[in-house]
């Protein structure tokens, strides 16, 4: 099995052996975390708290600035597919995947590739943005 280091050439490598020295130092120079936690839990204790009571005050209080999660959006069926590869397929959500696209540039409609029985096409974005309505002076 040949290794990512075989194929560096002299700086690489050279670079490589500093940035990991320097983590190095950085690593060396921290204590380990079984002593820092045993000083926060003290420190908590002498002031009349436990790490889950300062934890979860912390994590309320950075709840409210936070957004909320958004859920997932349902599968959909597809509505799409390819005739060249059954596998390709679409639901019309979304931006056009690149086999209908380039199928769509050569003179295909998008209709063509509806899957008979399951939608309607998806409509059209072509006039999303223009002005429908002039100003008549």
């Amino acid at each position: 099995m040949k290794s990512v280091i075989d194929g560096l050439n002299l700086s690489e490598l050279s670079s490589l052996i500093a940035a990991a020295e320097r983590r190095l130092q950085v690593l060396c120079r921290r204590r380990p975390a079984v002593a820092v936690r045993r000083e926060l839990t003290a420190l908590a204790a002498a002031h009349g708290y436990t790490i889950g009571e300062l934890v979860s005050m912390s994590d309320d209080f950075l709840g409210a600035a936070r957004k909320p999660a958004r859920r997932k959006a349902a599968k959909v069926a597809p509505k799409y597919r390819d005739p060249d590869n059954k596998r390709n397929t679409w639901s019309g959500r979304g931006s056009a995947p690149t086999w209908l696209v380039e199928k769509v540039k050569r003179g295909h409609s998008r209709a063509d590739f509806l899957i008979p029985g399951l939608a309607r096409p998806t409509a059209k974005s072509e006039g999303m943005g223009k002005r429908s309505v002039f100003k008549v002076r």
